[in-house]
């Protein structure tokens, strides 16, 4: 799954936050932790990786990261408010100072009219700083999606060192 596009990306981030002085975290859903594995396959990545949290479940979305039962009963799993709330508990509970999280819909199944296979949110996550999130439909079978949700999380990451 850790291409060399990812590699390299991965890399870039990890040198962008050794520059900025900045640790950074993951809450990650539907790619059950490729974020933080694409980060930590390259060697000396413990000085910015602070930890990771894969939060498959919407019980361990409440428990690891502290997402509130009443977001997800009201909004769904793969929502805005989840993922900001994914992102904003995964600082909050580690010493990192920067969080990406994701939540969506990778397939085949699962999918609906109003999120549809391949519906990833996105939280973006910096201590002191408004959150941001962002939504894609990515096309796809379901490793594709996964692959395309890692890049993209990883490029949001790189913009918010």
């Amino acid at each position: 799954m850790v291409d060399a596009d990812i590699l390299t990306q991965a890399e870039h981030l990890l040198i962008a936050c050794r520059a900025a002085g900045v640790m950074v975290a993951t809450a990650e859903s539907c790619t059950g932790g490729l974020i933080a594995a694409s980060l930590t396959a390259i060697a000396g990545s413990s000085d910015v990786v602070e930890r990771g949290f894969v939060t498959y479940s919407n019980q361990a979305k409440t428990e690891l990261v502290g997402v509130d039962p009443a977001l997800i009963d009201s909004h769904g799993a793969v929502s805005e408010p989840v993922a900001r709330a994914m992102a904003e508990g995964a600082v909050a509970r580690s010493r990192a100072d920067l969080a990406i999280s994701v939540t969506g819909v990778a397939g085949p199944g699962g999918g609906s009219a109003d999120k549809p296979v391949g519906l990833v949110w996105f939280g973006c996550a910096r201590r002191g700083e408004a959150t941001t999130s962002t939504s894609r439909v990515f096309p796809g079978d379901r490793m594709e999606v996964r692959r395309a949700t890692v890049a993209l999380a990883l490029d949001l990451l790189r913009q918010r060192v």
